[in-house]
């Protein structure tokens, strides 16, 4: 990355959300308690899709790809954001700052294809329920996850180089706690005429492509629910639905803010607001939403708590049988000797 002046810039800094101390302690426990609920609830979700059985389908086997990306994606942007609310240095160097933008961009890039290959799964098992097991076979599932997560970082690798390539101005200074693509063009000396364009056809194929497909898939799929007989079928196929559409409007819709909008409407403060949400607050808010509005999972997880109860109860019978028949072999001793 070049500088506009030969003025030599060791890095940016990122000014984060506040620069009140106090404000920062605030910010640090907040955001520390929302960082340890994204790693509880989505290492929680990916333990009982693997070790339930009943959970080893297409659907679950995407829904762990989504938790394992969202621990990737909160992981790579959170630690560093906690750091620098008790620190003074907020520099973030060169290689730190393309890093963080290189994987948080390959993670959401490969969420955005994931979200909508979890309607086209959706699509599949209630428009055309017969087919479903020969069109999402074990293979094709392993495949499409393969080719998702290999788009996402090649894709990337672009992206990133030619952002790191425009010429910089005096000012380094990112008005975010994190390096994203938008806040570092806006240093630009120049007008990057192309790599915003390659930003923008970038949004039309990763985000606006993605939600088309699933609002055309949603239609025919809110149909054939309609067309279910029965009562408990339409809830649970509405369940399922459900729980997916909400991660999808939080996640696109924040996405499509962050990098879709004209320059002219961003203000520092609503694109922090904006990076809050497709940063943490998404991935989040993912093993709540599959978790509250899932009854699969909600029974793995009450199997789960029966097994853990079971041996627990079991544990405690034999420590007690083991302490009777301890009374029972001293019982001789204590009434020989008092």
């Amino acid at each position: 990355m070049s500088s506009g002046n030969d003025t030599y810039i060791v890095g940016f800094i990122l000014l984060g959300l506040s620069s009140n101390p106090k404000i920062q302690i605030v910010l640090f426990f907040i955001f520390l308690i929302m960082y340890m609920i994204i790693l509880n609830g989505n290492i929680i979700i990916i333990i009982l899709i693997l070790t339930n059985i009943n959970l080893h389908t297409p659907m679950y086997f995407l829904l762990s790809n989504l938790s394992f990306l969202d621990l990737c994606y909160s992981t790579s942007i959170v630690p560093r954001m906690l750091r620098d609310f008790l620190s003074e240095n907020k520099i973030i160097s060169y290689s730190q700052c393309a890093a963080q933008l290189y994987i948080s961009l390959s993670l959401g890039v490969t969420e955005c294809i994931l979200l909508s290959i979890m309607a086209y799964d959706r699509f599949i098992a209630i428009c055309y329920p017969l087919h479903y097991t020969t069109i999402m076979t074990k293979v094709v599932c392993i495949r499409i996850a393969a080719g998702t997560w290999m788009c996402g970082f090649l894709f990337s690798i672009l992206h990133v180089t030619l952002t790191f390539n425009v010429n910089l101005c005096g000012n380094r200074e990112i008005n975010n706690f994190v390096c994203e693509v938008p806040e570092i063009l806006s240093l630009s000396c120049e007008n990057n005429i192309f790599v915003e364009l390659v930003v923008f056809v970038a949004g039309v194929i990763f985000l606006m492509a993605p939600v088309t497909f699933i609002l055309v898939s949603y239609v025919h799929i809110i149909w054939s629910i309609l067309k279910i007989t029965s009562s408990s079928g339409q809830r649970k196929a509405f369940s399922t639905c459900g729980s997916h559409l909400t991660v999808v409007t939080i996640f696109y819709g924040s996405a499509m803010a962050a990098y879709m909008k004209p320059r002219s409407l961003s203000t520092p403060g609503t694109d922090k607001v904006i990076s809050i949400f497709y940063c943490i607050v998404t991935p989040m808010l993912n093993p709540i939403i599959y978790t509250l509005r899932n009854n699969d999972v909600i029974t793995a997880f009450s199997i789960s708590d029966l097994v853990f109860l079971d041996f627990s109860k079991h544990t405690k019978l034999e420590e007690n049988n083991f302490s009777r028949s301890c009374l029972i072999r001293n019982l001789p001793h204590r009434i020989l000797h008092p």
